[in-house]
């Protein structure tokens, strides 16, 4: 009963299948894959914790995996008798890639692991907590090569559904499994247990083929109907068809009468278009005759207004410059006032200042005269107090005259009349003093005073 409910399931769903048992195996075994994998993932996350060998979604897992790979699989003949074997095309994966050759190294290493069956089993769970499963696989069925040798030509893992199958369990990389691989427990043949998995793989798997069957039967129905609206949709397309190509005839007929006054008024229409060109050809002259009037008109409308732009700009510039000159003349009458009496002030400051001069000139003779004369007192007096009084170098560091800061370019020089220190710019000057007939370095304040002296007392 249960081979009939999958026929009829897959009958639904595949129907090309029917003709190809094989094909109808791989369907089978792909939807069993993909329950096993989805329920496997959803119960892992839920479940939190690290999966262990008695988990029993990992179990279904591991039986429903043994049958895909299985399908297909050559009889080999050996000195036991006909058996078919796993470990054949699993044991390939190490030559594929060098990362497996630990897995592979494992097995064999696994004491009590004595069948090939065993072998097998023992590497898809390493292979599964190494979380490397899907990519060997996929390493394996892209070597068809390879696989030929080990499966038939219609084969799971040699058709498209062992690429979906292996895609599939790239989804086993988020969960984290610590199984215990035993040799004893994984060389025996289907134990209770295994029976007791597999019975519940398969009440999962019809399950979800229960669902897919009524998802199916639902789409069937409602193709069903549509079918059905679309036959009558074409029923009434065929009776509008009808219409239309009655409806046709007699159009062709109004066609026709249509085409006949068509031609009547086509000639009309030629005759009126002719009309209408010589009117357009006269009407053209007459708006070039116009158009060039009225150019010349705004031509000279376009001069009057800017000669009389320019006439107004002027006037405005005049009355500016009248206005500016009447303000302008008013300044100057202002200032002709301030002039003259500014002239006034001038003539009596001058006649002030002619007087102040002449005062200021008696006063200034007077005042060289007592210079001289104090001069004369002063050096008399240097004479008779023995010299004059000498500047100590230390005491200087800058120029007397000219107060330029001493260096080892501007050096010091004693004044030989009044003994201060000066630079040689400002002491540049040698003149014969009372105290010495032969002429000596002075300074240029001294030498200005002596020279006076000597012209105003040529004695």
């Amino acid at each position: 009963s249960s081979h009939g409910y999958f026929l009829k399931v897959f009958a639904v769903c595949f129907p090309a299948a029917l003709r190809d048992p094989m094909a109808m195996e791989r369907a089978n075994l792909l939807n069993m894959a993909k329950l096993s994998i989805k329920g496997l993932i959803e119960s892992a996350l839920s479940f939190g914790r690290t999966l262990d060998s008695d988990y029993p979604p990992l179990q279904q897992f591991f039986v429903v995996m043994e049958h895909c790979l299985k399908h297909g699989l050559k009889v080999k003949k050996s000195f036991l008798g006909f058996n078919k074997s796993l470990w054949g095309p699993l044991e390939l994966v190490e030559k594929l890639c060098p990362e497996a050759a630990e897995i592979s190294a494992s097995v064999r290493d696994l004491p009590g692991l004595k069948t090939p069956l065993g072998r097998a089993r023992a590497w898809l769970r390493l292979a599964l907590m190494q979380k490397r499963l899907a990519d060997y696989l996929r390493l394996l069925i892209t070597r068809k090569d390879l696989l030929s040798d080990f499966y038939e030509n219609s084969a799971l893992m040699l058709e498209e559904e062992g690429a979906v199958i292996v895609g599939l369990l790239v989804g086993l990389n988020v969960i984290d499994a610590n199984l215990c691989v035993k040799g004893e427990d994984l060389d025996s043949q289907l134990t209770q247990g295994d029976v007791s998995v597999e019975r519940d793989t398969y009440k999962q798997s019809r399950q979800g083929l229960d669902e897919m069957y009524n998802e199916v039967r639902r789409q069937l129905k409602e193709e069903c109907q549509l079918r059905q609206d679309v036959e009558n949709e074409l029923v009434v397309q065929v009776s509008m068809k009808q219409e239309m190509e009655l409806a046709m005839k007699l159009l062709e007929k109004d066609i026709h009468e249509k085409q006949d006054t068509l031609i009547g008024l086509r000639q009309q229409l030629d005759e009126v278009k002719a009309i209408n060109v010589e009117m357009y050809q006269k009407m053209q002259v007459q708006t070039h005759t116009h158009r060039h009037i009225i150019q010349q008109l705004e031509m000279d409308l376009k001069i009057e207004r800017e000669w009389r732009q320019t006439l107004q700009n002027d006037l405005h510039r005049e009355r500016d410059s009248v206005a500016q000159l009447s303000t302008e003349a008013l300044q100057i009458n202002g200032l002709k006032k301030e002039f003259h009496r500014l002239q006034d002030e001038n003539v009596q400051l001058k006649t002030i200042c002619e007087d102040q001069e002449k005062a200021l000139e008696e006063l200034g003779s007077k005042l060289s005269e007592s210079k001289l004369k104090i001069e004369d007192i002063k050096e008399a007096n240097k004479a008779l107090q023995g010299g004059q009084v000498w500047l100590k170098d230390k005491e200087a560091t800058h120029c007397k005259l000219c107060e330029k800061e001493f260096s080892i370019s501007r050096r010091k020089h004693h004044c030989r009349n009044c003994g201060e220190i000066f630079c040689n710019s400002c002491s540049d000057n040698e003149l014969p003093l009372p105290a010495s007939p032969k002429p000596v370095r002075v300074c240029d304040t001294c030498h200005a005073l002596l020279l006076q002296r000597c012209s105003s007392n040529p004695t």
